[in-house]
Parts: C-alpha cells; structure tokens; sequence
C-alpha cells in the first residue's frame, strides 16, 4: 500500500461516521469545505455595505444559519451521537438538502444584489466575491446531497 491515508465512500457503509472517521469519510469531509466557503460569505456580507437590506439579509440568514447547522452536525458525528440509528442517516439526507436549496436561493439573491449595484461602490468586489463563495457552497451542499442520498439509499 503506497499510502496510508484512503478516503471511504460513502455508499460502502450505510452508516454515519464518527470520532475522527468523519474526516476522512465522503461525503462527511465537504463539512469543513461547507463552513470555511459559508464563513467567507457570512463574513463578506457583513463587512459590505448592504444596498439592498431584504435581499442581502436574507443570504445573511442563510449564510448564518447553515453554518451554524453544519458545525452542529459535525460536531454531534464527531461525538458519536448518532449512533447506528438509520434515522440519523434520514436526518442528515434532509439538512443538506435544505441547506443546498437556502444557499441556492441565496446565492440567486446575492447576484441579483450585485448586479443592481452600482459599479461606483467600494463594496462591490467583496458583493462579487460573497456571490461566488454562496455559489460554490451551493455546490458543495449538492455534492453533499447526492452522496447523502446514495448512503440513505443503500441503509
């Protein structure tokens, strides 16, 4: 064996990691990826100015709120909470797609928000910059989802 470090997937086991297994289980590890690009949105949002205070609020809100349910999943796997209930695997299946559907949501906002800004702000790059950060932790969220469903699937 050349190295000693193998990702797991997820389809191989039907259920949810924990202790340090959650940092190196698919799709378990996208957590860390999920809170670094929703803590760079969170933290762009509030540091611009906010034009457009409903729009903008709400990719706050989205971007707080699947932080915070995220840390809170990862750190209830890592404590092995969830033992080998097969409703964990259900639970998990239905945070990431809600937290895939808010961040779409509000990374459609947060464009909309930056595209009806005028150029002239000095906010308008960190805008920019939150817009590409929601869509990628969009994404992330997606690809969540998508191996969440087949782990569901095969419990």
């Amino acid at each position: 064996m050349r190295g000693s470090f193998t990702m797991s997937s997820a389809t191989s086991r039907a259920s949810l990691p924990s202790g340090l297994a959650v940092f190196t289980t698919f799709p378990d590890v996208l957590f860390i990826p999920e809170m670094i690009f929703g803590g760079l949105v969170w933290i762009l949002i509030a540091s611009s100015r906010v034009p457009y205070a409903e729009l903008q609020g709400w990719v706050m809100f989205v971007s707080v709120f699947c932080f915070v349910l995220t840390a809170l999943l990862l750190f209830l796997y890592i404590c092995g909470a969830h033992g080998d209930s097969s409703s964990w695997v259900t639970l998990d299946v239905i945070c990431q797609q809600t937290a895939a559907l808010l961040y779409f949501s509000a990374s459609v906002l947060e464009a909309i928000a930056t595209s009806i800004t005028p150029l002239s702000l000095l906010w308008y790059r960190e805008n920019i910059s939150a817009s590409v950060f929601a869509f990628v932790a969009t994404l992330l969220y997606v690809i969540h989802i998508i191996y969440s469903l087949r782990r569901w699937k095969s419990s």
